[in-house]
């Protein structure tokens, strides 16, 4: 029986880079094994660990076409959307979408980690 998901994989070309910015986006901190610097592992915050490893020839999704699709994306519950949205940018993430402009009612906005993967900060 599986107990509980252990982590969430991201592909990238450099995982030292991902792992920092979803650090310091999540408070947590960066955890590098000696014998593997292709797989680096963010701890030390609430939720399911987030690893990122190093692909060759990594080819970032692109938003929201199929060409080369997203196949996950993460979404973080936040208390303070706009002040989360200015602190995910100041880090390097880009805005794919600002929901709440097309639908006033949307409670999330979608944006790309510095690797290129979609994300949410949503409100609740």
């Amino acid at each position: 029986m599986i107990r509980k998901l252990q982590a969430v994989a991201l592909d990238c070309a450099d995982p030292l880079a991902l792992a920092t910015f979803y650090a310091e986006l999540l408070g947590g901190r960066v955890v590098v094994e000696a014998d593997d610097p292709d797989w680096i592992e963010v701890a030390g915050f609430e939720g399911t660990t987030i690893a990122c490893q190093r692909v060759d020839g990594y080819r970032p999704p692109v938003w929201p076409g199929q060409d080369r699709p997203q196949q996950l994306h993460l979404d973080f519950d936040v208390d303070d959307l706009d002040g989360e949205e200015k602190r995910a940018l100041a880090l390097g993430a880009t805005v794919l979408e600002r929901t709440d402009r097309l639908r006033p009612e949307a409670n999330w906005r979608i944006y790309a980690d510095p690797a290129g993967h979609p994300f949410c900060l949503c409100f609740h």
